[in-house]
């Protein structure tokens, strides 16, 4: 069933638009004719069940949020926070149609309510967080369940006032009435929650809007961030919990064949070695004891169907598979043979891109812990819970309505955390199981599992071919994409339609450019390095080796990078409006001091455009450095714009990072990186300085966690060529620098 709903990851904008209309009046047609977005009965009256305050006291209104006997509104969030702003956002559309007190606002995840939580843009039946969808899936449902908590609270006061409820308004938690009666949330919100939930409610218009789109908001959990309450999986702390550490195959496909863990066993504070599918556990009473103890274990590995290749083997395979026919074909528009032949010029260009790692701040981690109940909960960064509750039950024998998931918020992910076969998730039942389920255990991974045990933007290298006619007009194009498949074989195989998989071409196969005749071809390998998405997945290193080769075309033609960009676009597309608008921003026409140098690149993903100019600086020993990036975002309504800013500048580090020095190498199978020593992400002092334009536009927002990351390195290298004259073809930076 998954796959299916999976076919399209993320859809463009206006296709989501259509598909929350569907979702929402498809949850009307069901049971009692109640809208998803504000509350799902199991009969027309509300059972006890329903109105009863929780165990905290609060009154459960919806799906989406309760509210406390102290006026405290918690929001529930179909979404997973990993760093991105979405329990921000969230909290915004709710607290403005409820027109509450800001400072009482909280945001909890939870999960184990499809009906509810499902993710409208990858169909609507499966909760997951991903493809920067987490406004575009809660931008009507959690304001229109705001709305409906509002009209509830004022039912409750009408009726305690014996008022008319459009006699009451409501500013800042406080529900008044001309009479002068007033009173908080608390007050009414247990005779709220027995209120009928209105079937409709009126959205406020922007004009009423206090709280989105306020560039000055704060974000309502900077505090705890910043003082260090904030909690993550990494903090979880049960009583008598133990902690283990894995010991995973040293080559992807390797499995235990024995182990001996006799010595471990006898150190102080070890609980003891277990064998889990997915390698061997040390279990401990601390991390300490848990990571000694894995020094001593000794571990024969069946390499039989491992992965033993090192990365030049790859990487020679690759080139020579992007020098021959594509397997499959992406995109076909015109006649590309007929085209080249015609040309007056042909160009030709390869571009190789790295495995990358994901480097979260906070490695891998889970808690389980089954309870005498028989039930199951577990703590974890939980990106797609449906998926973890079900492969959770199937260890432990039990439905998966038995295995409760506690969402926890999480230092970071970028694509890691949604994986496909559970994981570390899984790693700790196992674990609790061979134990017996005799206490909670927490897996711990240290930053040299997190590096090495899997899970990594694939390799690709990309052959471009451009054909100019006399005139200087691009007449032909053509990419030929080889790399592994982020889905195929998996849980999200049906995304893969006539052998493409959308995630490997995306960014390539939907250029923008007036192009007649252009070819986009993918040639997918089979390799046993295990992949996944990384943050804004295809575009990557689609984009990167679009918009680097159309500067070269561009400068064969004689023309100005972004004049020869906007010739190819229509007037007011998206495209060319954030292109003027970052050109505008960067001055790209005045001169620049001597030493300076700029590039420009643009690019959509995930429903939002962003142009950006890199400036860059290089000195005579051939040093450079990124001093200056200007972005221009079209991401819809900016619904908090000081955190599109804030995902923005992050995206263009996370890019920059991965372009300059990030790498995941192999020799004979096995990882060679291990820490930040070895695999580089962006230094402080490597920083630019960043300027942020948002496009002021009333549609329904699209993404921004991801969209900021595909045009910088495209925009940096650009600006590289016209520095020193050579152009980036192989990442890392230093690779293409110094050959």
């Amino acid at each position: 069933m998954i796959p299916k709903l999976m076919q399209s990851l993320v859809r463009p904008a206006a296709q989501v638009q259509a598909s929350r209309r569907q979702f929402l009046l498809g949850a009307l047609s069901v049971g009692t004719g109640v809208a998803i977005g504000y509350r799902i009965l199991a009969a027309s009256p509300a059972s006890a069940s329903e109105t009863a305050a929780d165990e905290s006291g609060s009154h459960a209104f919806t799906p989406y949020l309760t509210i406390g006997g102290d006026g405290k509104v918690t929001v529930l969030s179909s979404q997973f926070e990993m760093g991105q702003g979405s329990y921000n956002g969230l909290a915004t559309l709710v607290a403005e149609e409820l027109d509450a007190d800001w400072s009482t606002i909280d945001v909890k995840g939870v999960a184990g309510n499809v009906k509810a939580y499902g993710n409208i843009a990858f169909g609507g039946a499966i909760q997951g967080t991903g493809g920067s969808t987490s406004m575009v899936t809660s931008w009507e449902r959690y304001r229109k369940a705001g709305a409906g908590a509002r009209a509830m609270l004022v039912a409750a006061a009408a009726s305690d006032w014996g008022v008319q409820p459009a006699e009451i308004t409501i500013d800042n938690g406080i529900l008044t009435h001309p009479s002068g009666k007033s009173g908080g949330f608390g007050m009414f919100a247990a005779k709220a929650a027995t209120m009928p939930v209105p079937s409709e409610v009126t959205l406020k218009q922007p004009g009423d809007w206090k709280l989105i789109g306020n560039a000055k908001l704060k974000r309502f959990d900077s505090a705890r961030k910043a003082n260090g309450t904030e909690q993550y999986t990494i903090d979880v702390k049960l009583p008598g919990m133990l902690t283990a550490v894995m010991i995973h195959p040293p080559m992807f496909g390797a499995k235990v064949k024995s182990f001996d863990a006799s010595a471990a066993r006898s150190m102080k504070g070890v609980v003891d070695v277990v064998e889990t599918p997915r390698g061997v556990a040390v279990v401990a009473e601390h991390m300490w004891a848990a990571i000694k103890a894995r020094d001593a274990v000794t571990v024969e590995w069946d390499e039989t169907g491992a992965e033993k290749r090192s990365t030049p083997d790859l990487m020679a395979m690759y080139h020579d598979m992007a020098g021959k026919a594509p397997a499959a074909i992406a995109r076909k528009d015109g006649d590309v043979d007929a085209a080249f032949a015609s040309a007056a010029k042909v160009i030709e260009a390869s571009f190789e891109f790295p495995y990358l790692a994901h480097a979260a701040m906070e490695p891998l981690n889970a808690v389980a812990r089954k309870n005498e109940d028989g039930t199951l909960e577990v703590w974890g960064g939980h990106q797609f819970p449906d998926v973890y509750q079900t492969l959770a039950s199937e260890i432990v024998g039990i439905t998966p309505d038995k295995v409760h998931l506690h969402v926890m918020k999480t230092g970071g992910s970028f694509g890691r955390r949604a994986v496909f076969d559970g994981d570390v998730i899984v790693e700790a039942v196992h674990i609790a199981k061979a134990l017996g389920y005799r206490a909670p255990v927490k897996v711990q991974w240290t930053r040299e599992d997190d590096m090495r045990a899997g899970r990594y933007r694939p390799a690709y290298v990309h052959n471009l071919k451009a054909g100019i006619d006399g005139h200087g007009k691009l007449i032909a194009w053509s990419n030929h994409v080889v790399g592994q498949s982020i889905v195929s074989k998996t849980m999200f195989d049906g995304m893969v339609q006539n052998g493409v998989d959308p995630t490997s071409v995306e960014g390539a196969s939907n250029l923008p450019y007036a192009i007649a005749n252009q070819t986009v071809g993918l040639t997918t390998t089979e390799v046993g390095v295990p992949v996944l998405w990384w943050r804004s997945v295809g575009s990557t290193h689609t984009v990167f080796a679009a918009e680097v080769f159309l500067d070269e075309v561009a400068e064969a033609t004689g023309r100005d990078p972004i004049e020869f960009r906007l010739s190819m676009l229509e007037p007011q597309s998206r495209h060319a409006v954030v292109l003027k608008l970052a050109a505008e921003k960067a001055e790209w026409t005045k001169p620049l001091p001597a030493g300076r140098f700029r590039g420009v690149s643009v690019a959509e993903s995930f429903g939002t455009v962003v142009a950006q100019i890199a400036e860059v600086s290089a000195n005579g020993s051939g040093n450079i450095k990124v001093e200056r990036v200007v972005a221009a975002v079209d991401c819809g309504l900016a619904i908090n714009p000081d955190q599109v800013r804030a995902q923005v500048e992050g995206g263009i580090g996370f890019g920059l990072g991965a372009i300059l020095g990030e790498e995941i190498t192999l020799s004979e199978g096995k990882i060679e990186q291990g820490n930040f020593d070895l695999y580089t992400p962006l230094r402080i002092d490597a920083m630019p300085a960043v300027e942020v334009h948002i496009l002021a536009s009333a549609k329904p927002p699209s993404g921004i966690g991801e969209p900021g990351v595909p045009p910088i390195g495209a925009a940096v290298a650009n600006a590289v060529y016209k520095a020193l004259g050579k152009r980036i073809r192989v990442m890392p930076f230093a690779k293409s620098l110094n050959a």
